[in-house]
């Protein structure tokens, strides 16, 4: 039905796939952690499990490591996925692409640095803090914060992915094509030339 959908890079599709599943297993064990051990603002009848602390930090680790090439890749030139100089004066144009692009550009960064926050909030917490009912520390209450941002981005993002490519940008997400210039083995040459660009930038600079 969709025959032409449009590429997407390789890396991108890899890097992509698993930050994504890594933001929404920490958005589930998150809640899951905050329903066994909190639940001031409303609780889910789920089932208590002891090491579900355990699995949400090891998810908050595994994302803090892959995310440095997710936001370095974001910024390569030609493949922008970020909040860009001119993003913020288009924001009303939303008559035109660019005014939905620079929306899904800023979901996708403010979604970027709530995860970030959340990663590092989490890490300063301590892990005895809630088992013992310490639920009024500022750093808990700071990864509360960045987890609803968190889940408010992610609803956004799906939003504005639907309205600036509909279902054929959400399939080439899935798509196993690769064109040979975008083979891996070719991935070292691009980074060391793309970072030759950048140098030279700054020098004329």
């Amino acid at each position: 039905m969709f025959r032409n959908l449009p590429y997407q890079p390789l890396l991108l599709r890899l890097l992509h796939g698993i930050n994504g599943c890594l933001i929404i297993g920490s958005i589930i064990t998150g809640f899951w952690v905050y329903n066994t051990f909190d639940g001031r603002w409303g609780k889910l009848p789920l089932p208590n499990l002891s090491s579900i602390q355990d699995i949400h930090g090891t998810i908050a680790v595994s994302f803090f490591l892959i995310i440095p090439a997710f936001a370095l890749y974001s910024f390569h030139p030609g493949e922008k996925r970020l909040l860009q100089p001119d993003s913020l004066k288009n924001l009303t144009n939303l008559n035109q692409k660019i005014g939905w692009y620079s929306w899904h550009r800023l979901v996708n960064t403010l979604m970027l640095l709530a995860a970030i926050l959340a990663a590092f909030s989490g890490r300063t917490m301590k892990e005895e803090w809630l088992p013992n009912g310490e639920l009024n520390h500022p750093w808990y209450y700071l990864h509360l914060f960045a987890w609803l941002v968190m889940v408010l981005c992610l609803v956004l993002h799906l939003l504005m992915v639907a309205k600036v490519g509909g279902i054929p940008l959400i399939l080439s997400m899935f798509n196993w094509q690769v064109r040979p210039q975008d083979s891996p083995r070719d991935w070292k040459a691009n980074t060391l030339n793309w970072l030759k660009q950048q140098k030279s930038k700054l020098t004329q600079k």
